[in-house]
């Protein structure tokens, strides 16, 4: 081999290299926008091991947020920029579970490095009937079925997470026994317990007298940073703030923000996007209305959209209704605003009631059930202000901006045998 096919064979593996390298990272910065909390059983973690250094860097630089990688995990501290918004949480949680959920952990952090399920009940119970807490009207008996429910979902969210790892049991037959004759058995994984709170400060850091209100106070207390007072300092804090809502969100709308950050956004937003889109492989969609990263791949978000399934179809739908109302309204007046146009929930079931006599058929059998229009409307509406599509008010649903891009007019329907057998294993097709 001649010197110059040995020097070019080098530079092409070195490329090669960099561009692996390159992908790597890239696919790592998304495992960890989607598991902050990430055990070394997630597929990805190798990647994150090797990647460590550049993504510290990165997250530190971009957003401010601390990133720890050990042998036993990786913790990204994800600290929201906006702590105001309702749509953000665990599936199926309210307030009384979120309580559950925090009792449990307390009973974690003092407990052996395995437990029962059984056992863990118990001490929730104890914990429960802290004076603090029946002041304030929370009880929990465990005798009622629901309540065991309660106990083991909060159950299966810490062995989603991976603070607990299941050795043997079953937690339904706990649920229907009274947990008289059934039970389970967990490993505690201590140091995935110990990253879970991603505070600033902790809770109990606070002296009863010193302690936060109301319940917006403490939040923005847990999360409270220290800002240099300097204009460098203000706008790092801006470009991180900005930069987790972009990263965390599905969308900036330029009137939601303030004047100093609304200012910062215009001016610098073309350059934050680049950035941001180089290191998630996310695609920038700007609007004179604000900015949205866009995953291609739908997957690095909680709710995707389009998707499969009749929840999924029929958010689309509601979706593609609204914005082509707005496209209507639009051109009738030229005048008007388009995205203060506002629709009532009843007109959302009325559309849905009939969408459902042209696409009934591809949906599952409940869906096509007299009046499950209505449950379709609010899953449809909920996924969609998770989206921050709409906004729900006390005068209706308003869309917002961004919704414009599911205005695509008619759809075309192709019945095609992969289709068929889709909707036959979901339910779906005649019946």
């Amino acid at each position: 081999m001649s010197r110059a096919e040995d020097t070019r064979g080098s530079r092409n593996i070195g490329l090669e290299q960099r561009r692996h390298q390159r992908e790597e990272f890239r696919t790592a910065v998304r495992a960890l926008l989607m598991t902050p909390l990430m055990t070394p059983a997630h597929e990805e973690f190798p990647s994150v091991r090797r990647q460590a250094d550049i993504l510290r860097a990165w997250f530190s630089r971009e957003t401010g947020w601390p990133l720890h990688i050990e042998q036993e995990g990786a913790r990204l501290y994800k600290r929201p920029a906006e702590l105001s918004a309702t749509t953000r949480g665990l599936p199926d949680y309210d307030r009384r579970r979120y309580v559950l959920l925090c009792l449990a952990c307390a009973a974690l952090e003092r407990s052996e490095s395995q437990i029962t399920l059984r056992l863990l009940g118990e001490r929730l119970l104890q914990l429960a009937a802290e004076p603090v807490l029946t002041s304030l009207g929370f009880a929990f008996t465990l005798g009622t079925q629901h309540e065991r429910r309660e106990l083991v979902a909060v159950c299966r969210t810490l062995l989603e997470i991976g603070v607990l790892q299941r050795v043997v049991g079953d937690e339904e037959a706990f649920v229907q026994t009274r947990g008289e004759q059934a039970d389970a058995l967990y490993d505690v994984q201590r140091r995935t317990l110990a990253g879970l709170l991603a505070a600033v400060r902790g809770p109990s850091t606070w002296r009863p007298d010193d302690a936060p209100d109301t319940l917006e106070e403490r939040l923005s207390a847990l999360v409270d940073e220290h800002v240099a007072d300097s204009d460098e300092g203000r706008r790092t804090a801006l470009r991180h703030q900005l930069a987790r809502r972009l990263l965390d969100d599905p969308v900036i709308y330029v009137e939601t923000l303030d004047a100093e950050a609304r200012a910062y956004f215009v001016n610098q937003r073309g350059a934050m996007a680049a950035r941001l889109c180089e290191a998630s492989a996310l695609t920038a969609e700007h609007r004179a209305e604000g900015l949205a990263l866009v995953d291609e791949t739908c997957l690095l978000t909680d709710v995707a959209m389009p998707a499969e399934g009749t929840d999924a179809h029929a958010t689309l739908l509601v979706a593609e209704y609204l914005a082509s109302a707005i496209k209507r309204s639009d051109a009738l007046d030229a005048d008007a605003n388009p995205h203060r146009i506002e629709f009532s929930e009843h007109e959302i079931v009325a559309f849905l009631r009939d969408a459902k006599i042209r696409y009934g058929r591809y949906w599952r059998k409940s869906a096509r059930e007299a009046g499950a229009e209505r449950e379709l409307a609010g899953i449809a509406i909920e996924r969609l202000e998770k989206l921050q599509l709409i906004v729900r008010g006390s005068e209706g649903i308003r869309p917002l901006p961004a919704i414009a891009r599911f205005g695509l007019g008619e759809a075309e329907i192709r019945d095609t045998p992969d289709a068929r057998r889709a909707s036959i294993a979901e339910g779906m097709g005649p019946a």
